[in-house]
């Protein structure tokens, strides 16, 4: 977690909810500090480089078409990630932690809430998927359903039919589901799916909302 874009100087970010933005695979920080304008204003957010080398890009563990990934890889990830939530959280004080990821990045950030599901106040998952992993699988159904809208093109031929319908059966018994689907949005993101997640959010994170001077 060496390099990190923020929307607030550091000075400004003591107190208010926390909106940590996960790329995805083969992409970099940028991808979503480029989204920091469409979320809500109160939004402290933060889009951290994820720590895999994929040649010149960067990743949070290998991965091919049928998305099969190396367990250690993946908890090293998320440890690494939710070691320095700990280490910030303890300097900025933050009001709460929200968690966005789009493709791979929404398979860590669902990671993430398996591992430490009272940490996080709402998840967002842009055309992503959920990890298929039976150790993690061992302390599910999760006790605390965290609100979560899973924001995707159903024709989007990146996430395979498979890692789609095992997305859909995981976050509707583990999270507190809101479904968006943007035909012929493809794998990308838009401004209508960006203004629908907002308002998700502004409904489920205290604080998030503040009128734009």
């Amino acid at each position: 977690m060496e390099t990190v874009i923020w929307s607030r100087l550091e000075n400004e970010r003591a107190g208010t909810p926390l909106l940590l933005m996960l790329h995805g695979y083969g992409s970099d920080e940028s991808r979503m500090s480029a989204l920091f304008p469409g979320m809500p204003a109160g939004f402290t957010c933060a889009a951290p480089r994820a720590p895999m080398d994929i040649s010149g890009d960067w990743g949070w563990f290998l991965l091919d078409y049928f998305l099969a990934n190396d367990f250690a890889e993946v908890v090293g990830a998320a440890t690494k990630v939710l070691a320095w939530l700990d280490a910030e959280m303890a300097k900025h004080h933050f009001s709460s932690v929200s968690v966005m990821g789009f493709s791979q990045g929404m398979a860590m950030a669902t990671t993430l809430i398996r591992l430490r599901p009272e940490m996080f106040t709402a998840g967002v998952g842009l055309s992503g998927f959920v990890l298929h992993n039976e150790l993690l699988a061992t302390m599910e159904p999760l006790a605390r359903k965290v609100p979560f809208i899973w924001a995707r093109d159903p024709q989007d031929l990146v996430i395979n039919p498979d890692a789609t319908e095992f997305t859909a059966e995981w976050l509707a018994a583990n999270t507190d589901l809101q479904h968006a689907r943007y035909d012929g949005l493809g794998h990308n993101t838009s401004a209508e799916e960006l203004a629908d997640v907002a308002s998700f959010l502004t409904a489920n994170v205290p604080g998030s909302f503040v009128p734009r001077a």
